[in-house]
């Protein structure tokens, strides 16, 4: 089973933060992300986006079809995230669309065993994968992505 975190691109500095639309800059990194996400996802990977502006106007930039989940909004915690997004439970591949700190959270969860402040840039992209073993679940990081590693 896959899960892919993907941070929301760079938003203006205005208020309600709900409402920050991207910048620019921010919708170049969003397309570009959204470029390489969009040959890798495998098919009928499921996409869950905050509702904040800046979340939904990330995933458009992806061209598929998105839910949008208020549970993974602004102030999320990594557990409400997960329970929100069926993890580990759910079945094919998931994409969360959404903001630090829970973001960072869940990644330091799935991989590290405990909650930890680690930070997803923006715009960037981490992929974990759990396969099944023998021995049990396995989990690992399969990628780490940031736009600027595509060319213009």
């Amino acid at each position: 089973m896959d899960l892919i975190l993907w941070r929301h691109a760079q938003a203006e500095d205005a208020e309600p933060d709900l409402a920050r639309p991207l910048t620019p800059l921010g919708r170049k990194q969003a397309a570009k992300m959204a470029h390489w996400l969009d040959r890798s996802l495998p098919s009928g990977c499921r996409i869950l986006c905050s509702p904040a502006v800046r979340c939904v106007q990330t995933a458009e930039a992806l061209g598929r079809k998105f839910k949008t989940v208020p549970e993974i909004g602004p102030g999320a915690s990594a557990e409400g995230v997960l329970q929100a997004a069926g993890w580990p439970d759910v079945r094919g591949p998931i994409m969360l669309v959404g903001h630090q700190p829970w973001l960072g959270q869940v990644a330091a969860y799935l991989l590290c065993g405990q909650e930890q402040a680690w930070v997803i840039k923006k715009a960037n992209a981490w992929w974990i994968t759990r396969r099944q073993r023998e021995e049990g679940n396995e989990l690992f990081l399969r990628a780490v992505l940031a736009p600027e590693f595509f060319l213009d």
